[in-house]
């Protein structure tokens, strides 16, 4: 049996494991709204957080953060360590106002948290503004499922996209976010127990700890700086978009649809423990192995980069375990993009059209379409090589956009400061516009400033000057809270510039020299290519100054540096 037969049917069998755990969910849905889109509230916190990990990382973590590790080496730490700073964070404050919200006001979905009132205008523009970037999300989990079915069994990516959308319409259609949590979890466990195979054998493969540092040292010593080299707006600002970008989980619909179906905040305390018991290993693994990947497979370069993790499991892995790798990414987006699809459908019906929030037939259409989009945006990015097709800046693009449109908002509305609607929309919009603006001008690129910054320091700034300068705005900006005093304030800020000065002067006394990056000692750059056929010219001296030339076709591969 060929290793790619095997491939597929581990990863055929697999799915099918994946798939009877979803739909087994059909055997305790009820048919309701409400059990459809929160899971009536009753979630078990271990499940609820298991899924949130998944949900959260999925095509993301297995497939564009194994590529920026790749490209960025050591300096990648600062994206795990800091967002997961900001989770924390989210989790122990923003959740808990979002959970207690949820079930005191009946509410199924993020947008309803902009107002008071279900309907209002601020609602709907927030229920739009969601719909787009969760649309992208979602078409970045398709997109994800189909580079790993490309590099693993050689099929197009359309095929494994389409794929994908009918496997997300029957997760939807069989229970709703609850068959998305379950196999979520069963998703989740396999694929620890094989990232760690996959880790374990491919440190090893790399001569052990040692011999990896080594190595990556020896293809570029800026790989195994704890500071990339040549930021455009210096370390701070950039260490910060990652801190924002963790706390931005609290403004992801299908990550906080999770929080929704918990009962209660000692449940919500609960999943708080499960969630980061479960994801701190998982970052270790998908950190290590992306550094392995750089190792072990130098011919992908940037281009192939976010194709590290099923090239590696290909790679180092029998063909088996490399079909469970395979079966338990796609698993993953898939279910991944059916809770983005879901929340899309809270959003429209909870928002932009309330008489259909208790019509489940007219729910269940409305989920159709949003799957039908988020496909069509997947498929369409598909001829914009570089940007629509990676992973990795996708989602980055959703998960700014929709931190910086709802986590301003929801602080605002925590501190007990009631914006009307035109002071929401005004802020909204203003973090919208910086986002894709700051994105559209190449600014939010891995050496620049991820769009969290510019996103939520939008949002903020209208909402002082509104303060400030509209009278129908309240002035205190702070809410229940009164302004800081001046002694507050200089000791805020003197704080602020000693970490600011720190940060920059420990920068720019360690990180590489720009023109260090992708060279090696003295200054010699390191290329790896490979040639499957190649022409060779030889000039023969046959006598009395006569030559005569013969060229020789070599049909074979070889790999060299």
């Amino acid at each position: 049996m060929s290793d790619e037969l095997m491939i597929l049917l581990s990863f055929l069998l697999f799915m099918f494991f994946f798939a009877g755990v979803g739909l087994a969910s059909m055997r305790v849905k009820v048919d309701t709204t409400d059990d459809y889109l929160v899971a009536g509230r009753g979630m078990h916190p271990g499940l609820a957080a298991l899924s949130a990990v998944s949900t959260w990382n999925s095509g993301y973590m297995f497939i564009g953060f194994i590529g920026f590790i790749y490209l960025q080496g050591y300096s990648a730490i600062w994206i795990a360590v800091v967002s997961t700073i900001g989770q924390f964070v989210a989790w122990m404050w923003l959740y808990k106002y979002i959970q207690k919200e949820g079930e005191e006001r009946g509410i199924r979905s993020l947008t309803s948290l902009v107002s008071n009132t279900t309907g209002s205008p601020e609602a709907k523009v927030a229920a739009v503004l969601s719909v787009i970037f969760l649309s992208i999300y979602a078409a970045a989990q398709l997109t994800a499922g189909g580079v790993a079915l490309e590099t693993m069994l050689d099929w197009a990516p359309t095929i494994g996209i389409l794929i994908g959308f009918v496997l997300v319409v029957a997760y939807c259609y069989a229970g709703g976010i609850r068959a998305s949590i379950w196999t979520d979890a069963a998703q989740s466990s396999v694929m620890i127990v094989g990232s760690t195979i996959l880790c374990l054998v491919a440190v090893k493969s790399s001569g052990g700890f040692s011999g990896l540092h080594n190595q990556l040292s020896s293809i570029d010593p800026a790989m195994v700086n704890v500071f990339p080299s040549g930021l455009k707006f210096g370390a701070s600002l950039w260490i910060a978009a990652f801190f924002l970008g963790g706390l931005g989980v609290a403004g992801q619909p299908q990550v906080v649809s999770r929080v929704m179906t918990l009962k209660d905040d000692a449940a919500r305390k609960q999943a708080m423990v499960w969630f980061f018991v479960w994801q701190t290993p998982f970052i270790i693994l998908m950190f290590i192995i992306g550094l392995a990947c750089r190792v072990l497979l130098p011919e992908l370069g940037a281009d192939g980069a976010q194709t590290g993790l099923p090239m590696l499991a290909m790679e180092q892995l029998n063909p088996f375990l490399g079909g469970v790798i395979l079966a338990s990414i796609f698993a993953a987006t898939m279910s991944t993009a059916d809770s983005q699809v879901l929340a899309c459908t809270a959003a429209i019906t909870d928002d932009v059209r309330p008489e259909w929030s208790q019509d489940h037939k007219t729910t269940k259409l409305v989920t159709l379409a949003m799957a039908v989009f988020a496909t069509v945006i997947s498929l369409v990015g598909q001829q914009f090589p570089g940007f629509g097709d990676s992973v990795f800046k996708l989602v980055v693009l959703a998960v700014y956009g929709l931190g910086g449109i709802f986590v301003p908002m929801i602080l605002v509305r925590m501190s007990g400061y009631e914006p009307d609607t035109q002071h929401s929309i005004m802020m909204m919009m203003a973090a919208m516009t910086a986002v894709v603006v700051w994105t559209l001008l190449g600014y939010g690129d891995g050496n620049g400033i991820f769009p969290s910054v510019p996103g939520v320091g939008a949002a903020f700034a209208t909402h002082f000057l509104l303060c400030w300068l509209r009278d129908d705005s309240p002035s205190n900006a702070f809410g229940r809270y009164s302004l800081p005093g001046q002694q507050t304030v200089t000791v805020g800020v003197a704080i602020l510039v000693a970490i600011v000065a720190v940060t920059e002067v420990s920068y720019i006394s360690f990180a590489p020299e720009s023109n260090e990056s992708g060279a090696g000692a003295g200054g010699d750059f390191t290329m790896n290519y490979t040639i499957e056929e190649w022409e060779k010219t030889e000039t023969l001296f046959i006598g009395n100054d006569q030559t005569a030339q013969f060229s020789f076709t070599y049909d074979e591969m070889f790999t060299a540096t």
